[in-house]
Formats: structure tokens, C-alpha cells, sequence
């Protein structure tokens, strides 16, 4: 499979898909965007991303059992597939590569 890059939103995303373990669905992923990045996120933004993450094979969705307090609607839940977490390990070896390589070159937090 060839390499699909990411903008940060759908990183972002795909990260909270996985920190959520099988409990990942729309309201809940951007809950856990907003808690973690501080940044507002429309539910319909959340959907979008997560739609175009499935279409690159990074997650895949299935449809959990009716529950009463949505009135019998199954949610869609989404699970990070082999090939987003081979996506993610790849982001954070290139991040973290970039990272080390500031050491004694960049004053971090800083004022002048």
C-alpha cells in the first residue's frame, strides 16, 4: 500500500480513535479532541474525517447494539486498522526524529 500523509485534523482524529479502544464514535472522539487539543470541533467535521480516514483503510466502523438513551439507535463505532497504526507509528518516528534533532539548536519556552 502506498503511503497516504495526513493534515493534522485527521492525525489528530485518528489518534483519538485509538486512544478510545472500540469505544470510538462521533460524540466521543470529539469529546476527546476537544479535552486533549483545546481546539472546537463540529460533530459534522468529526464525521467527515472519520469517513475519509475509512476510505484510506486507516479505520474501520461497525455498528454497535442499540442502546435506550439514543431511542434504539445503533451507534457506528471505529477501530484503528493495521494500516493506521503502521500510519501513526510512522508520524511520531518523523516527529520524533525532528524533535531530537533540535537538541542544544532551539530554546524551547523561551522569552526574549
Amino acid at each position: 500500500m502506498n503511503r497516504v500523509y495526513l493534515g493534522e485534523f485527521e492525525e489528530i482524529i485518528l489518534l483519538a480513535v485509538a486512544v478510545l479502544h472500540g469505544q470510538a464514535y462521533g460524540v466521543s472522539v470529539m469529546r476527546e479532541v476537544m479535552e486533549q487539543s483545546g481546539r472546537t470541533a463540529r460533530l459534522n467535521q468529526i464525521h467527515s474525517a472519520l469517513q475519509r480516514l475509512e476510505e484510506k483503510g486507516m479505520v474501520q466502523s461497525t455498528f454497535g447494539e442499540p442502546t435506550p438513551e439514543r431511542g434504539g439507535k445503533r451507534k457506528k463505532l471505529f477501530t484503528v486498522t493495521a494500516y493506521g497504526q503502521r500510519t501513526l507509528q510512522e508520524i511520531q518516528d518523523v516527529r520524533s526524529g525532528f524533535w531530537a534533532r533540535l537538541t542544544g539548536s532551539f530554546k524551547l519556552f523561551t522569552t526574549e
